[in-house]
This record gives C-alpha cells, sequence and structure tokens, in this order.
C-alpha cells in the first residue's frame, strides 16, 4: 500500500509538473533551408527559361512558386550579408567586398550591430548549419606576395583565412563546412574549414560541389535524429569563375552552344513567355550585348566549350540538390522544410583569362602542375588547370531577357531568379508564379515569423540594427500583405531606387539618372527621365538621404 501511495504521488507531481509547462502549439515549426548559387544567371535554370538540365529544381518550382521580381544586391558579399542579416549590406559593414576600409559601412565584415539568421534561430531552438561559400569576413592576406601565392597554391599552410571571431560558426552556426574566402578550385579549393580546422587533405576526386550538396544531406541526417527543426544554409561556390566542371557534366553540353549568343538567348525568351514567366508586352528582350554576331565570331569552339562548363556546374548543383531533397524525404522532413533558391546576383560579365596569379588566384595546383589563364582562348577551359570565365556576352544570354549583369544595379545585375517550396506550408496552386517586388533582406522578417524566434534589439552587449525587410509569408499564404515603399542599391558608384512601379537607376556617380516605369517597361528599354522631371528629383532626393542616413557616401577615399 506504501508503495502504491508513493507511485501515486509520483503520477500526480509528473502530472503537475506537465501542466504547470507551457502548452505546445500545435503549430510545428517548419525547417528552413536557404540554397544559394553564385553567378547563376536570371535565365540559367529550367523552370526561368534556360536549357539547362535542372530537373530538381524545376520540381521545386512546379510544386512551389516562383517569384519573377526578387532582388540581391549585385554581387557576391553584399548579398550574403543582406540576406544573412535582413539588413542593407552598408548597415551591416559591407558596403563593398571584405577588405576592412574603416568605415561603419565598409568594415568588410559583419559588424556588431547584426545578428545572423542562425544565431536568431538558435536561440529559437533551431540546428544551425552551414556548407559552402562564407565570404563576409576580413581577409587575411600576407605582406609578401610570394608568400600569399605559396599559400594559394597550397605550398605552405597557415591557420586562420579571417579572424576566428568572424567565422560562421562564431555567428550562430553550429556547424561549418566551407570556403572563408571567395574565388576557388572547384578541384581543391583554397579557404577550405571544417569548423574553425583548415581542410588539407582531399580525397582524389574531390570537386566541391558534391561536398557542399553531400555535406548538407550529412547535416540533415543528424539534425533530423533529435525532435527540433533545423536551419541550413547552403551556400554554394558555383558557377562562379573559374569553370570548372567534370567531363561527364561538360559533355552533356557538348554541342548545344555551338547554336550560339543569339539562338540561346531567343529560345530561352520563347520559352520563359511559354511558362508565363514574362509578358512580352512590358519586358521585351533587350538587345544582345555590343551586336556582335556568333556568325562573325572567330572563337566559336573555345566559347561553346566555355558555356558548356558553365551549364554542367549548374547541372551538378542540381544533381545535388536532388540529393538533399532525397535526404529529406528518407528522413520525414521534406513536408515541412521550407526550400528557398536563389542566386547572390546576375551572371558574371568578368574575363578571368585575361588576370593573373595573385590575391586570390593560384598559379600552380597542389601538385604543381601550372595553372593557366588563357587570353587568346587557346586552351579550352573546364580543367582544374585553366582558369576562364564566360565574359559579356554570355552573361548576357544568362540574364536574358535584361540588360547588364553582376555588380550592376540594372536589372541584370540585382534579379534573381527564386524558388519557395515548402508541402505543408505554401497555400497555393503548385507552379505559381508571382511579381511581387521582394529582397534578400525579406529572409530575416520571414525565419523570425516561421520560426517564433525574438529579434533581439541588444546582443552580446550590442545595439542591434532593426530589421530592414519585410516577410515572404504573406506570399506564400497567397495573401497581400505589406509591400517595400522602396528598395535602395549601391554597389561601385552604380546605384538604383524602386519605389513602386518607378525605378531610378544609374551605371556611375559621375552618369545620369535613368527612370523606368517597372509596370511597363521590366528590360529598362526606354528611359523617360526627361519626360518626368520631378519624379527623377524625388528619387534622387530619396536615394541620397538613404545613402547619407546609412553611410554609403562619402566612399571610402573620397
Amino acid at each position: 500500500m506504501k508503495n502504491c501511495i508513493i507511485v501515486f504521488i509520483i503520477l500526480f507531481a509528473a502530472a503537475a509538473v506537465g501542466f504547470a509547462q507551457p502548452r505546445k502549439s500545435k503549430y510545428k515549426r517548419p525547417n528552413i533551408i536557404i540554397i544559394l548559387a553564385d553567378d547563376l544567371g536570371y535565365s540559367d535554370i529550367g523552370a526561368f527559361g534556360g536549357e539547362i538540365n535542372t530537373p530538381n529544381l524545376d520540381y521545386l518550382a512546379a510544386n512551389g512558386l516562383r517569384f519573377s521580381q526578387f532582388y540581391n544586391v549585385s554581387r557576391c558579399c553584399p548579398s550574403r550579408a543582406s540576406l544573412l542579416t535582413g539588413l542593407y549590406n552598408q548597415q551591416a559593414g559591407i558596403g563593398s567586398m571584405t577588405r576592412d576600409q574603416h568605415q561603419p559601412a565598409y568594415r568588410g565584415y559583419l559588424t556588431e550591430n547584426t545578428v545572423t539568421l542562425a544565431e536568431v534561430l538558435k536561440k529559437a531552438g533551431y540546428h544551425t548549419g552551414m556548407v559552402g561559400k562564407w565570404h563576409v569576413s576580413n581577409t587575411v592576406e600576407k605582406s609578401d606576395p610570394k608568400e600569399q601565392l605559396m599559400w594559394l597554391n597550397h605550398q605552405v599552410n597557415y591557420p586562420l583565412f579571417s579572424p576566428i571571431e568572424q567565422y560562421p560558426t562564431s555567428r550562430g552556426f553550429e556547424k561549418f563546412y566551407g570556403t572563408i574566402w571567395g574565388v576557388i578550385d572547384h578541384f581543391d579549393p583554397f579557404s577550405l574549414v571544417n569548423g574553425t580546422k583548415p581542410v588539407e587533405k582531399l580525397s582524389k576526386n574531390y570537386y566541391h560541389t558534391d561536398a557542399i550538396n553531400d555535406t548538407a544531406s550529412s547535416y540533415i541526417r543528424q539534425f533530423s535524429k533529435e525532435n527540433k527543426p533545423f536551419f541550413l544554409y547552403v551556400a554554394h561556390n558555383a558557377p562562379h569563375w573559374p569553370v570548372q566542371a567534370l567531363p561527364i557534366d561538360i559533355d552533356k553540353y557538348k554541342d548545344t552552344y555551338k547554336a550560339g549568343w543569339e539562338a540561346i538567348r531567343k529560345a530561352r525568351y520563347q520559352k520563359m513567355i511559354a511558362q508565363g514567366l514574362i509578358d512580352p508586352a512590358t519586358q521585351p528582350l533587350s538587345p544582345l550585348y555590343g551586336n556582335k554576331s556568333w556568325e562573325s565570331n572567330l572563337t566559336k569552339e573555345w566559347d561553346a566549350r566555355v558555356m558548356a562548363v558553365h551549364a554542367a556546374m549548374i547541372d551538378r548543383i542540381d544533381q545535388g540538390i536532388g540529393r538533399i531533397i532525397k535526404t529529406l524525404r528518407q528522413t520525414g522532413q521534406l513536408e515541412n522544410t521550407l526550400i528557398m533558391f536563389l542566386s547572390d546576383n546576375g551572371a558574371s560579365p568578368e574575363v578571368a583569362q585575361v588576370l593573373e596569379p595573385g590575391f586570390d588566384r593560384p598559379g600552380q595546383t597542389r601538385s604543381g602542375q601550372l595553372i593557366i589563364y588563357p587570353k587568346n582562348k587557346d586552351v579550352m577551359p573546364g580543367p582544374q588547370t585553366v582558369y576562364a570565365s564566360i565574359g559579356q556576352e554570355w552573361a548576357n544570354v544568362a540574364n536574358a531577357p535584361l540588360r547588364y549583369w553582376k555588380r550592376e544595379s540594372y536589372e541584370g545585375g540585382v534579379r534573381t531568379p527564386f524558388i519557395a517550396y515548402w508541402p505543408k506550408g505554401l497555400k497555393l496552386k503548385k507552379g505559381s508564379i508571382t511579381d511581387k517586388v521582394e529582397h534578400v533582406m525579406d529572409f530575416m522578417p520571414t525565419v523570425v515569423e516561421l520560426s517564433k524566434a525574438e529579434y533581439p534589439s541588444i546582443y552580446k552587449g550590442h545595439h542591434i540594427t532593426p530589421m530592414q525587410g519585410i516577410s515572404l509569408v504573406p506570399a506564400f499564404k497567397n495573401l497581400p500583405g505589406k509591400a517595400h515603399d522602396f528598395i535602395f542599391n549601391e554597389h561601385v558608384n552604380g546605384r538604383s531606387v524602386r519605389a513602386g512601379k518607378w525605378k531610378l537607376v544609374k551605371l556611375s556617380s559621375d552618369m545620369p539618372w535613368e527612370l523606368y516605369n517597372m509596370d511597363k517597361d521590366k528590360t529598362e528599354l526606354s528611359d523617360i527621365a526627361l519626360r518626368y522631371p520631378k519624379k527623377v528629383k524625388e528619387l534622387d532626393s530619396l536615394w541620397n538621404a538613404w545613402a547619407t542616413k546609412n553611410q554609403v557616401l562619402p566612399k571610402p577615399g573620397k
């Protein structure tokens, strides 16, 4: 009898404790995965008009939601800074690249007034992991160029690629496998770390895109063993130059781009119309850059090959995304996982083959093979020993139907393909397309809302800048939601402001503003600045007020 009384007391106490605990919400918070490509063009993937084989991304799009007017910040590290913090990149300390220029907006790392998605979600009870390209911390450089080159060539090793307090594991990520710097050899990447430890030995058949995707799958398996949600940031280095891919993937596209710039671009445009992504009445195909015809091109073979390698790199990303989807399905996580895919900027016009070794570009492989920069297009791109890129003509194709490319504030630089997939959470017709104007800084308010997290005003003793974005959740639920009143941009003196249907933009600070009606002219072909001088003046004043408030101006050294 005494034992029975004891058992009853224990059970009653346990029940009382249970009642004393907060009730669990019926709302099960989703897992969140952000997949970011590097220098992928607006129309590269199949779901956005491309001929590149991307069945897994196409699956996400066909069963999810596509955004046709989603904005990044036109360059790698600024976009990443905005994405991770929910702020304008200048507010987060990365107004340019990753060198410290000793002005608040140009510190070159995520400054102490910021919190990352991982820091917010970790505090809310999420597992947090990252794989891939970090590129939002100050780069540690050697004062002697010869020593720097030896480091890049893997001939010497040093423990840190940036200050340790700026590593992902110091900014909320429990796990990290990837590169701290930006440019890498895709077969043997510089600045590769596991956590904080440099990875000094790689497998014989190492390819970085596969390592990123497979590590992501590994993290999912580990995180899924516990009854708590997870956040995973999958930040690819591909298809950023040097374009390097596996022969089996390149071979798929060996003849594809022999059709030339004009044919590929027109085919993409027609496919986008058929997909319902664009209306040709408001978004005509912009003129071919430079009007250089494929027929008159004297380096057809090389140019067809370089784009084939670019396509192969994207194809390989998609293959790995397929494995991530499979892992989510096997672990029972797919239904309640929000997957978001985008690019950090438009396709790159850079011409890597005219560069030389130095800063972040090696001169030899680890085994001592000479790396070739074929400025005369006399060595075919693709293998580890060749550094090359697609250049302006193909970048113009990759961003079809838009003008310009990476770095610029025109649509070809700042507009990204964006896909959201969430079987349990999206409340709209599968395969829907929205033209709502959204931005990478919108990820923070989105994950705060979905995770029931709190965005702090003070973190680790520092005052935190309030979020600048707006939640994407209304778009996921097919509800009106709040719209951006303005979206500002500035990078290397290019600048723009989007205000409803109006967009004011220029290539450089010493050039005149151009004005476009984005309801009627999404390709930015008809400059109406002279017709609407008051609107130009109004938006110019708004841009300058924003730039002054956020210490975008004066620029360092000015």
